[in-house]
């Protein structure tokens, strides 16, 4: 009966753990990059020891992997939402104010500016990032307008250019400036969001 109860407990302290590692990976890494960042930093962030940390990841390289391909579930999150109503001009209006919401988060850049400085060291890492995250919305909206265009309400032939036009209208301005100045306010992400809509619809309604 005591082994049944520890058990379970033992499960729950290692997820608990593992959490507090992840979170004190990504604020450290993120902050102090990843040759500025060492395991006994990570755990003495996390207050756990190093060899809880080995007991979760192999080793600093693996740590740093799975902080950045952890990014690939909020996609996943963001792409099962999609979809646009009777009106396309509003669905799509919500589609690009929600996006550049999401890719204009502080976190979201300085991620995108830690996988950029460490691509010449770990470059299938930095493959992998672009396989899954900005490649991976491109492709899903291109099966949005895929769908839209077969229900006449969009006409596109090339569904693939029209989703990397439809994400660098929006996402252009505003992550150009949170990678090199500054996130850009709320407001500013609506109207950006909003006339990236209005171009889009002249070139695909």
């Amino acid at each position: 009966m005591v082994e049944e109860v520890t058990e379970p407990r033992r499960r729950a302290g290692r997820l608990a753990s593992s959490g507090a590692i992840r979170d004190a990976a990504a604020t450290l890494f993120l902050e102090k990059g990843y040759q500025g960042t060492s395991m006994d930093d990570i755990a003495a962030a996390a207050q756990v020891s190093k060899q809880t940390i080995y007991t979760h990841f192999a080793n600093k390289q693996e740590l740093f992997a799975d902080l950045v391909l952890g990014n690939a579930d909020r996609v996943e999150g963001f792409i099962a939402g999609l979809s646009v109503g009777p009106d396309v001009e509003e669905g799509l209006v919500k589609i690009a104010r929600d996006y550049v919401r999401f890719v204009s988060r502080p976190d979201v850049i300085r991620l995108r500016r830690l996988v950029i400085a460490e691509a010449g060291r770990f470059p299938e890492l930095a493959r992998a990032y672009y396989e899954r995250v900005p490649m991976r919305v491109i492709a899903a909206f291109a099966r949005l307008f895929t769908v839209l265009t077969h229900d006449g309400q969009l006409h596109v032939e090339d569904a693939n250019t029209a989703a990397e036009h439809f994400v660098w209208l929006a996402l252009g301005v505003p992550l150009d400036r949170g990678m090199f100045i500054s996130p850009t306010q709320h407001d500013d992400l609506n109207h950006i969001a909003d006339s990236a809509v209005r171009v889009f619809l002249s070139a695909y309604r």
